[in-house]
């Protein structure tokens, strides 16, 4: 049995159901499981942490990311369009994705989240170019030598530029050789069980990049395996567009015949939602990942989330894809998030432990997790902890609820534990030699430019 003891938290916000916040407590944990939140506990263990002066928080939990997107980050060619130029221009690049290209991006770029307190995350990987490997597998790995937890999705496209689509013809695939290895996926990976470290979702690109018999056999694959659906939804008002001339009706209606709404099924963005489409998605819980940053990067709009905070629409965070963002720290996007809708909806807009609240309890129901997303017994010892005294924090941690989102952190965190495993301590990946990593992944990311 491995076990931790971290004492004399400062405060410890909890996000539980009574949005309890603790003040000079201890935690301990067995084997990734708290087991005991209180003061003075007496208990040894493995491992302590004197958490004297520290702001300890559940852990941050990414619900939309591109990981592999990491090495397209920052180039100058795509910064002034938006998504629909911007994903044809990036799909040049994108096709020569290989194995080494997601091995390293995705180290790189979870382990930045790691560093800004976010203890799991879902990638949206839908570029499979032919030949490239088992590029899940290959993130799989990834997230096991960093200590994350991961859930991937079988992503895809089967709709090219030929037919009406974005892509180009060699990142598609037919819908038979899709659902065949979304089950090969499934069989291999996706772990249901209490504290899992691997689930997989299903996930394809979007309405203007797959058939209607994609989405169709894809949500009918995934209830029969009990795994969630996931895509991009009405992110732009060219989709909008798309979607009338193409099949007459509105994104969402499109999806709603496809069997594409319900308490397993999320969307990306969810930006251009008409009122009766947001009541549509609080009566089905069908959920939305907020993507404050890149919608902002791509001039796609404004998600109207405090009228979905108040109809009880599910919604969680995500940082969206590195070349939309441009980095991968979901403690960024807090702050974002929070500034965002206190411009654009003032005194309706979340408050900045709502927000936090998003980013934890919100993400984790969108991924169809209990076990995450709380500090509480019983619940997996994923957190993250701040040192209070920090120059940045200096009279800013009176209400350490919200000091996330209204004064934000912009450097690294002191710890992240997942699963009751030190994974972030004093600011650098524990699990990891993060300068090697670094340098490795900045060769080949160059190769991979120059192709």
């Amino acid at each position: 049995m491995k076990t931790l003891l971290i004492q004399n938290i400062a405060s410890l916000v909890s996000c539980d159901d009574e949005d309890r916040v603790y003040e000079n407590v201890d935690l301990y944990a067995e084997n990734g499981v708290i087991r005991a939140i209180g003061q003075n506990l007496d208990k040894a263990a493995d491992e302590t942490i004197d958490a004297s002066h520290m702001l300890c928080y559940p852990g941050l939990i990414n619900t939309h990311h591109h990981l592999y997107q990491q090495f397209s980050r920052n180039l100058p060619q795509v910064q002034n369009m938006e998504l629909f130029d911007w994903l044809k221009t990036l799909y040049e690049i994108w096709k020569n994705l290989d194995e080494n290209v997601i091995r390293l991006s995705s180290l790189t770029g979870m382990g930045e989240l790691m560093k800004h307190g976010c203890t799991t995350c879902f990638d949206h990987h839908y570029v499979f170019p032919a030949g490239a490997g088992d590029l899940i597998g290959t993130q799989f790995e990834a997230a096991s030598e960093l200590g994350i937890r991961m859930h991937c999705s079988r992503g895809s496209m089967d709709l090219s530029v030929k037919d009406g689509g974005l892509p180009p013809d060699s990142v598609v695939q037919t819908v038979d050789e899709i659902m065949k290895d979304s089950a090969r996926l499934i069989e291999t990976y996706h772990d249901a069980s209490f504290g899992s470290m691997r689930q997989v979702a299903l996930a394809p690109c979007s309405p203007f990049s797959v058939s209607a018999e994609l989405l169709r056999q894809s949500a009918i694959l995934a209830r029969q395996y009990h795994v969630r659906l996931h895509t991009h939804l009405c992110e732009t008002k060219d989709e909008e567009t798309y979607m009338l001339e193409r099949e007459g009706m509105r994104p969402l209606a499109f999806m709603e015949t496809l069997g594409w709404v319900g308490p397993d099924v999320w969307y990306a963005h969810g930006i251009h939602f008409n009122t009766e489409e947001l009541k549509l998605l609080a009566e089905t819980g069908t959920g939305v990942c907020h993507c404050p940053i890149s919608n902002m990067k791509l001039a796609s709009g404004i998600a109207r989330i405090p009228e979905m905070l108040k109809l009880g629409v599910p919604v969680g965070l995500g940082v969206d894809g590195s070349a939309s963002n441009d980095g991968s720290s979901l403690m960024e996007e807090l702050r974002t998030a929070f500034l965002l809708h206190r411009l654009n909806s003032s005194r309706e807009a979340p408050s900045g432990y709502d927000i936090l609240k998003m980013a934890t309890r919100g993400s984790a129901r969108l991924l169809g997790r209990s076990d995450i997303g709380v500090l509480a017994p019983g619940k997996c010892c994923d957190l993250f902890l701040i040192d209070s005294r920090r120059l940045e924090l200096v009279g800013a941690c009176f209400d350490p609820k919200s000091v996330l989102a209204t004064v934000g952190v912009r450097g690294a965190v002191d710890y992240t534990v997942v699963n009751g495993k030190i994974t972030v301590k004093g600011g650098h990946l524990a699990t990891i030699d993060e300068e090697k990593t670094a340098l490795d992944a900045q060769r080949v990311c160059e190769g991979y430019l120059a192709r």
